[in-house]
């Protein structure tokens, strides 16, 4: 199976949980985010849909300026340089996704799962006609990726982010498709390395006398 169908069934399963009642219900309540709403978090999940159809977007008049081709960067880079992974909890960069996530999710749930599924119905004819290896620009960052290292991106913030959002209105968090976890685990296991070094992560997995504190990712 290929990476984009991968994704495709994790943004299928993140589609599911958005449109769930218990989902409408709590929109307004805190999540088990700190200092984001239900809603906000739902945004901030179907943002990372939202995103692919973004990055895939083409030029369709000539007054458009197609987006940079500048090489793209490896996977790893792009969480080297990405600004959120250490910034405080109350920082710009976090401040700024939530009030991002509140924003997407503004005209409540009914409308943002509509929104998400018609995005997700586009991606399904755009993708196949996509290869893997091409570049895509991400404007929110500045670089470009591989597609396929994109969507692995995207299927790491889906993972994540459909479990918080599963908790945070009492529901159990979907289980993934193994083609959607293997990529994101080794994905977790090299950012994990890159921050706390192999012998860490050999530790933690087989010895737990000797085992770290924590050997978290991200």
């Amino acid at each position: 199976m290929s990476l984009q169908d991968a994704y495709l069934g994790a943004a299928e399963r993140t589609l599911v949980l958005l449109e769930a009642p218990e989902v409408a219900a709590a929109w307004e309540q805190p999540s088990a985010l700190a200092k984001l709403t239900v809603g906000g978090l739902a945004g901030h999940l179907a943002y990372q849909i939202l995103s692919v159809s973004a990055v895939l977007q083409v030029p369709d008049s000539a007054l458009q300026e197609p987006p940079p081709q500048d090489p793209p960067i490896p996977l790893l880079e792009h969480y080297a340089r990405a600004a959120w992974i250490d910034a405080p909890l109350d920082g710009e960069v976090n401040a700024g996704i939530r009030a991002k996530g509140e924003g997407v999710a503004a005209q409540g749930a009914s409308w943002l799962a509509k929104l998400a599924r018609t995005s997700f119905a586009e991606q399904q004819t755009r993708l196949a006609g996509c290869a893997g290896e091409q570049a895509v620009f991400l404007p929110q960052t500045g670089w470009s990726l591989r597609l396929d290292d994109f969507l692995v991106t995207r299927m790491l913030e889906l993972a994540v982010h459909m479990d918080d959002l599963a908790v945070s209105v009492g529901l159990a968090a979907p289980e993934l498709p193994q083609e959607v976890f293997d990529p994101v685990a080794a994905l977790l296991v090299r950012l994990a390395a890159r921050r706390h070094g192999q012998a860490a992560l050999l530790r933690a997995f087989t010895r737990v006398e000797r085992a770290p504190a924590t050997v978290n990712a991200i």
